[in-house]
């Protein structure tokens, strides 16, 4: 980087945008479909992990393989689209970052061509340096390499970078790359776990924001 100032990547589902309880429905829609029981919020805060394949089979107590979690993907997107027009971002985003000094890019596990138009949608596009999803058919794996190739394309060395997400998986990725990581406490992951990884953690956006700062 020829600035001083760190590059910030954002998460996107969790984070940016507030869609817990429709991540929730369209997994109870995915577990239904196989006989699975329901989970609440809470339960999905303390229990969600990735590779997703992993917290199925931990719910449904038994194995997930690619052919059966490939199924379950679908279903849960399917409920997951019907349902997209129904969330907002989170609170604070905007605010957030807008108080952010240096450059963004946004850094999402939802299908790229999905998640471009939303971004737009929500009238973003011209906040982030570069916006990146998931270029695949199937999702739920982890963060670390597509955050590598996110980085590559900006021009970016890891070290420079700060990533502001709500999963442990987002601390893994930006520990792969040589950077640092503030998770917050209003996506969906439990903010015990959270707290418990040795991150920097935070309750709002805003708040992420000025712990990114300080990091550097």
């Amino acid at each position: 980087m020829t600035s001083a100032r760190p590059h910030l990547v954002w998460d996107w589902n969790g984070t940016l945008l507030n869609d817990l309880d429709l991540v929730v429905a369209a997994t109870n829609a995915a577990f239904a479909s196989v006989g699975g029981p329901a989970v609440t919020a809470d339960e999905h805060r303390v229990r969600f992990r990735r590779p997703i394949a992993d917290y199925y089979a931990g719910v449904l107590g038994r194995a997930v393989d690619d052919e059966a979690f490939g199924e379950l993907d679908r279903i849960f997107h399917d409920a997951y689209r019907s349902g997209l027009t129904t969330c907002a971002l989170a609170d604070d985003a905007a605010a957030a970052m807008s108080t952010w000094p240096g450059s963004q890019s946004l850094l999402s596990m939802w299908f790229h061509d999905e998640l471009v138009p939303a971004v737009h949608s929500y009238g973003l596009t011209g906040r982030f340096a570069r916006v990146d999803g998931l270029r695949a058919t199937v999702g739920g794996d982890r963060k670390a390499e597509s955050l590598a190739k996110h980085l590559s394309e900006l021009g970016l060395d890891g070290r420079a970078v700060v990533l502001i997400g709500d999963s442990i998986d987002d601390a893994d990725a930006a520990e792969s790359v040589g950077g640092r990581a503030v998770l917050y406490t209003g996506g969906f992951t439990d903010a015990t776990r959270l707290r418990a990884s040795g991150h920097p953690v935070a309750d709002t956006l805003t708040q992420a924001v000025a712990l990114a700062a300080a990091l550097h």
